[in-house]
């Protein structure tokens, strides 16, 4: 049976947020256009979640960290791409911060580094000198499910709202 999940303004649920999220929502005009819904944290990776609930593949946006070297010299970012597409790391993602090569960031050197759990990381309240690759297919999508920073809980927001997160980067053809 689909669950059909319970969404909420964030402001009426700070308790489903992540500090660092909790913290980028507070006071921001973007908070009005964010819903949280809370979930089993089981569910917390895209494909339980869109199996066991009323949230489907296509709305559904998958944040990852990606880390690269250039000599000495290490570069972070975090990359948002909808589900159904692959993040272009050794590509688009390698170009844009002028690396050799780059890879996933470990768990959890990720987890430590956002202040946030595994399976949640989310666009939203990354350090504030992480640029943040957005697919273009994103922010067109009328509605995208992003994490919230923690795995019991879910955003839900304009695609268009992406946009105008801090330190974000709209890139034609991040994913593929």
């Amino acid at each position: 049976m689909t669950q059909h999940l319970s969404w909420h303004p964030v402001s009426t649920r700070p308790d489903l947020l992540a500090e660092p999220v909790r913290t980028a929502l507070e006071g921001s005009p973007l908070a009005d256009s964010v819903q949280v819904a809370a979930i089993d944290p089981d569910l917390a990776d895209t494909q339980a979640l869109v199996d066991a609930t009323d949230v489907t593949l296509e709305e559904s946006a998958n944040c990852i960290v990606v880390l690269g070297r250039r000599g000495e010299i290490e570069r972070v970012t975090a990359a948002l791409v909808l589900a159904t597409t692959r993040a272009d790391v050794n590509t688009t993602i390698r170009k844009s911060l002028d690396v050799r090569k780059a890879s996933f960031m470990p768990m959890e050197r990720a987890v430590t580094e956002t202040a946030m759990e595994f399976g949640g990381i989310t666009p939203v309240g990354l350090p504030a000198d992480w640029p943040v690759l957005v697919d273009s297919r994103v922010v067109e999508a009328a509605r995208v499910v992003i994490g919230s920073g923690i795995r019991g809980s879910k955003l839900r927001l304009p695609g268009a709202s992406v946009a105008r997160l801090p330190g974000v980067r709209v890139v034609e053809g991040l994913a593929r």
